[in-house]
């Protein structure tokens, strides 16, 4: 499985400072987040104190490590297992699913996924393909891909179709339109639907109701039509070669039943054993991301069966990169995700920013983690700010489902990436640390800059508009000039005896 490739990360994209300065101007944008997100973290919270309301408290517990904190640490031992056996597991997955008729492709990076997809569609003649909602597909491409194949891939997820009429980028996991009202989405709607398919109807208000009976009649044409679909997985159960989707609106489960053909993304870490260690991740994942106790739809396949669902299934395991990220020993346990968004929705810089400014179809915490380690850090000046896209306040592992621990992976990255620096070209604020490291080191020299300190603030805050300052000043407040130093004090106070 050795190449590595590149993950999705926009072409183009400012670094996170920038696009962040930007996301802070827009007031509709912050309102949205802040109203979607609070929400999404109501529902959580009444549902994680339920399971630990079912639990009696009890004195062979004084940690209290029952009810929630029990079912995230057997969902972290489950995907941490899986991944310290990866290759036997992802062996067995690849014997059981092509005993039930699957064909199993694997590929290196985002360009061999996507030719494969292309060739099985060029080889039944397709030029329409319906997609279940799939992070992984974002991540390589495959839309664009596909239409350089003059192949049209149509997104069937509400909040996917949303994004791709408006020509829109993604900003969250979960709910990719988050950044969009509702007033937003039927203007979409009404403008964009008529050009590539059946219309909105005439009138359509923006109640969420007439708006969700608008897409169902878009994309119902869509699903009788498309003899092709592509879809990724939440999970993939090694012992039975079966795929597991999990969804709210059904979407999933037309696309995985009624075409003829049917192309199956899976990153290698979705992979779990056996049936059993699945049973805490679909009782996490549903709690952590929709705030409901099980999923509407929770679809699995298992190759291809006689009269039932397509006839062809492809599934394709992908690296591209992961093999990368399972080295890093710090790192590593991102790759446990589930993909719940839980991080994005109790993180103070994502409700205030969105998605965008972070520049990859993985935002928020756990896109300032994933990101840097699927490409590696030290040649993207944008990846490379990803891990500086946080307060590390902590609240992102509180809420993880399966423990990432996102801050001790941020500060480690952190170092990387200077690490990654080190013997370039030096930047002023490398100088200006050198110079403060060879001050500090000795008494005599801070004594004498101890001297000057007043006038150097004074200075620096006359000047926090001049360019070499506004980098280190525009995130940071500069304290105001003390009247006397505390080595002054001392010899004036005769060591603090007056």
């Amino acid at each position: 499985m050795g190449g590595a490739g590149v993950t999705g990360t926009f072409v183009g994209m400012p670094t996170f400072p920038v696009a962040a300065r930007r996301a802070l101007g827009d007031a509709q944008l912050r309102h949205n987040l802040g109203q979607a997100t609070a929400t999404i973290r109501a529902k959580r919270q009444r549902l994680v104190e339920e399971v630990d309301a079912a639990v009696p408290t009890s004195a062979a517990d004084p940690q209290g490590l029952g009810g929630w904190e029990a079912l995230r640490r057997a969902g972290a031992a489950v995907k941490e297992a899986a991944l310290r056996s990866l290759p036997e597991h992802l062996e067995r997955l690849e014997a059981e699913l092509v005993a039930n008729g699957a064909t199993v492709h694997w590929a290196r990076d985002a360009a061999e996924a996507c030719s494969v997809v292309a060739a099985v569609a060029r080889a039944h003649g397709v030029r329409e393909v319906v997609k279940v909602k799939s992070m992984v597909t974002q991540e390589i491409g495959l839309n664009e891909a596909l239409e350089a194949e003059g192949v049209a891939a149509w997104e069937t997820d509400l909040a996917e179709l949303i994004v791709q009429l408006d020509e829109d980028l993604p900003s969250h996991i979960l709910v990719p339109a988050i950044h969009r009202n509702r007033a937003e989405v039927r203007e979409i709607f009404l403008r964009r639907m008529k050009e590539v398919g059946r219309a909105a109807p005439d009138g359509l208000g923006d109640e969420p109701a007439a708006l969700a009976a608008a897409a169902r009649s878009h994309l119902r044409e869509k699903f009788l039509s498309a003899r092709m679909a592509v879809s990724g997985a939440n999970f993939a159960v090694a012992e039975t070669g079966t795929l597991v989707v999990v969804e709210s609106e059904g979407n999933g489960r037309m696309c995985l039943t009624l075409p003829e053909v049917l192309v199956s993304v899976v990153g290698i870490e979705k992979v779990v054993p056996t049936w059993e260690q699945l049973d805490p991740m679909l009782r996490l994942l549903p709690r952590s991301s929709t705030g409901e106790r099980m999923n509407p739809y929770t679809s699995t396949w298992s190759g291809t069966a006689a009269g039932d669902g397509p006839g062809e299934v492809h599934v394709v395991l992908l690296d591209n990169g992961r093999t990368r990220a399972l080295a890093d020993e710090v790192g590593r346990q991102a790759l446990r995700c589930i993909r719940c968004s839980a991080c994005l929705n109790v993180c103070p810089v994502y409700e205030r920013t969105g998605g965008h400014a972070y520049g990859s179809v993985y935002p928020g915490p756990i896109g300032a983690i994933l990101n840097p380690l699927l490409n590696g850090v030290g040649h993207d000046d944008q990846v490379d700010s990803l891990p500086y896209a946080s307060t590390l306040c902590g609240a992102c592992f509180e809420v993880c489902p399966v423990r990432i621990d996102i801050p001790s992976v941020l500060v480690d990255q952190r170092a990387q990436v200077v690490d990654a620096h080190r013997g370039r070209r030096r930047s002023g604020e490398a100088v200006v640390m050198r110079l403060a490291a060879a001050t500090l080191a000795d008494e005599g020299r801070l004594g004498f800059a101890e001297r000057f300190t007043g006038v150097g603030l004074r200075a620096a805050r006359r000047g926090a508009g001049w360019p070499g300052l506004r980098r280190w000043t525009g995130a940071r407040d500069l304290p105001r000039p003390p009247r006397e130093s505390f080595r002054a004090w001392w010899r004036r106070t005769g060591g603090g005896t007056r």
